[in-house]
């Protein structure tokens, strides 16, 4: 009798992974058969500016080595994404893989638009240096200037967008002393920063530490000067003047939810997948919360660097390392990280709520990697590696 329960148990058994593995593989088939494979797309120049127009062989090997990557990445680690790359002013690969929706089973898109998360930091800080440039502000101004009952008085513009500021960590404030049911806005966790004066870390200037908190203080500094919301000022000043028609500025229950936009998910006991909710930090803009797709991102980075929207010089002060008080450098400009080293990268990682994204520039290959990702992929750093490793050997510099 134990023998029969037995066998009948691992025919049972034996059934399930069959069809959960047939069903596993036509998901994938599915998805890369959708794959887009016309990506070959320049965008608009300016007057005076050489596109490089590489050979169709070298692109194609190109094509088909990041095609079978991203299959890869997509089958193991369970990336649903988007990925492009732009090299001497030309695009040489945009594509994506994967689902915008699994309960639907809808495909993602190339114009799907991402929570680009602390990549959203580059935008918030091209909205000052705008300010700034018009002469409505200047980076050594006090917060307290804008905002008189701002308990930090020390703390300036340039404090903020160097990281140098000291400031408390917001999300901490917005889960211990947020008492409302919905989450709050800018205007309103600046009004709670004031009353509850939370202890910061360091008087202003005296270190380096990273800090959501000083980009959404940016981002309410934007909406005071401006007289406009954030989501305004940026979509006016910086995504319709490049022709970003797929971006946005989404803050959560407070905004309404585009047809393109997507939802994080995590992955649950290795099969399902489960969208990531809001939570009480999520209605805050100007350190997350843009969306866009990798094509709007590649304008963005071409625009700021051929004078579409800034100067030479801003944009120079934007990608010099900060300093402290004490004359010490930081690895941070204005909204960019910024690596010394052999590559001289110059670029930002963001992580939030599902979504992993990238945009990583090397000036000297005068190459450009944008990644996104929204099912709480975890090695962004490493696939970026692969990807320029991919056109290093196979596209002439």
């Amino acid at each position: 009798m134990r023998k029969k329960i037995f066998l009948i148990a691992v025919i049972l058994i034996s059934v399930f992974l069959f069809l959960k593995l047939g069903r596993t593989s036509n998901y994938t088939q599915k998805t890369i058969q959708k794959i887009e494979k016309d990506s070959i797309k320049t965008i608009p120049r300016e007057k005076g500016v050489v596109v490089k127009e590489y050979p169709s062989s070298e692109v194609a090997k190109v094509t088909h080595k990041m095609d079978s990557l991203l299959k890869r990445i997509h089958k193991r680690y369970d990336f649903h994404g988007a990925v492009l790359v732009a090299k001497n002013g030309k695009i040489v690969y945009n594509n994506q893989i994967g689902y915008a929706d699994f309960r639907s089973k809808k495909l993602l898109h190339e114009t799907s638009a991402f929570q680009i998360a602390s990549v959203s930091k580059q935008f918030t800080a091209a909205a000052i240096v705008l300010l700034e440039e018009r002469g409505l502000i200047q980076y050594s101004d006090s917060v307290a200037q804008y905002y008189p009952d701002f308990p930090y008085k020390d703390v300036t513009i340039k404090h903020l967008l160097t990281h140098t500021s000291g400031l408390p960590k917001y999300f901490w404030v917005a889960e211990h002393k947020w008492e409302e049911k919905e989450p709050p806005s800018n205007a309103e966790m600046m009004a709670l920063l004031e009353e509850t004066e939370t202890p910061r870390f360091f008087r202003a200037g005296r270190n380096f530490d990273y800090s959501n908190t000083g980009y959404f203080v940016l981002a309410s500094i934007v909406e005071k000067i401006s007289g406009m919301a954030y989501a305004d000022f940026v979509a006016q000043n910086i995504f319709e003047p490049l022709g970003m028609k797929n971006s946005f500025v989404y803050s959560y229950k407070k905004d309404t939810i585009r047809s393109n936009q997507l939802t994080g998910y995590r992955l649950y006991k290795g099969w399902r997948h489960l969208k990531i909710r809001g939570t009480v930090n999520d209605a805050i803009v100007g350190d997350k919360n843009v969306y866009a797709n990798t094509e709007d991102l590649y304008k963005w980075n071409y625009g700021l660097h051929h004078g579409m929207l800034l100067s030479k010089e801003s944009l120079a002060l934007m990608q010099t390392r900060g300093k402290t008080k004490y004359g010490r450098n930081v690895p941070y400009g204005f909204g960019f990280r910024l690596d010394h080293g052999k590559e001289g990268r110059v670029y930002h990682y963001g992580k939030w709520n599902g979504f992993n994204t990238g945009l990583i520039q090397y000036p000297k290959d005068d190459m450009v990697i944008i990644i996104l990702e929204h099912t709480s992929y975890r090695s962004i750093a490493s696939l970026n590696s692969k990807i320029k490793r991919i056109v290093d050997e196979n596209l002439e510099s």
